[in-house]
């Protein structure tokens, strides 16, 4: 039971940050905000690694640079210019496509051919962007939701390096690794940052609370929780968070920022949603367990 709980606290956690961003960015440039998000993150969970007396020294440095420069620094900076001008549920939604990108890229770069059940998949996430996206007429929210899709496009190719480094190194510390691709993730960010003229930041406590909330809970707790979840739960069982963080992402910013989406919209978001349940039932059904790196909100 504790298990689940701790799988239910990390979704509630991921999917109510999409709100958290979203607000953040009345205060802070989005450029600012990415780089304290990742930046003190990764200190924090360096600190983690000191005291559960983890390996603090990390192998294939290069290979571990560039999942951090996709996973990190691509993924966080897209979503956070995504969230300047479109909304928190749908770029969640759009973000969360991560799992179709996989099964995608799994073809040509893993020789993991699309069968059965798989091509259910490919048909409902076309029709769910298709219908996301609009089109038949031009919206000024096009180019966010264009981010929020290569969002999810750069975290699904951090996800096959990782499987790809997973094999290659079994051994490689978890831990470890999370807290080297996130510090070198953020040092773009943090460049970036200094260099781009943004809005000041308007220090109030929202913006102090919204950092802390992503630094201690939507990282160093959340990966406390993922990690819990992956040794205690059946196999497939923990993927779940895939499918329930978007649709806590939805409902928040529907309650709490306003955010009705049209017909086409919510159309679109549902046909997503089942996309990722079939994705979750074939996983859990050959008994696969997600591949740890691909923890994000």
């Amino acid at each position: 039971m504790k298990p689940i709980a701790a799988l239910l606290l990390l979704a509630v956690i991921w999917g109510y940050n999409w709100v958290v961003m979203k607000t953040a960015l009345l205060y802070s440039g989005p450029f600012h905000f990415a780089a304290m998000r990742t930046f003190f993150a990764a200190l924090l969970m360096f600190f983690m690694l000191v005291v559960l007396r983890r390996p603090l020294k990390i192998t294939h440095f290069l290979e571990v640079s560039l999942i951090g420069l996709l996973q990190t620094s691509g993924f966080t900076g897209l979503v956070v210019l995504a969230l300047v001008s479109g909304g928190a549920g749908k770029i969640a939604v759009l973000c969360y496509t991560m799992p179709f990108w996989v099964m995608m890229l799994a073809w040509p770069l893993l020789g993991e051919r699309i069968r059965g059940m798989q091509w259910l998949v490919v048909f409902l996430s076309c029709a769910g962007l298709f219908l996301i996206l609009e089109p038949w007429h031009l919206k000024g929210s096009a180019v966010s939701d264009m981010l929020g899709i290569a969002s999810g496009f750069c975290w699904a190719i951090s996800v096959i390096l990782a499987k790809k480094l997973h094999k290659k190194a079994p051994e490689m510390d978890l831990l470890s690794f999370t807290s080297w691709q996130m510090m070198i993730g953020s040092i773009p960010l943090v460049l970036v940052s200094l260099l781009v003229h943004e809005k000041p930041m308007i220090w109030n406590h929202y913006l102090v609370g919204a950092v802390f909330y992503n630094v201690v809970a939507a990282n160093a707790v959340a990966w406390l929780l993922w990690l819990y979840a992956l040794r205690n739960l059946a196999a497939g069982t923990a993927g779940m968070v895939s499918l329930l963080a978007p649709v806590i992402g939805v409902l928040s910013a529907w309650l709490m920022l306003g955010e009705v989406p049209s017909l086409p919209e919510a159309s679109g978001m549902v046909l997503i949603g089942l996309s990722l349940a079939v994705i979750a039932h074939l996983g859990m059904k050959k008994h696969e367990s997600p591949d740890p790196a691909i923890a994000q909100e």
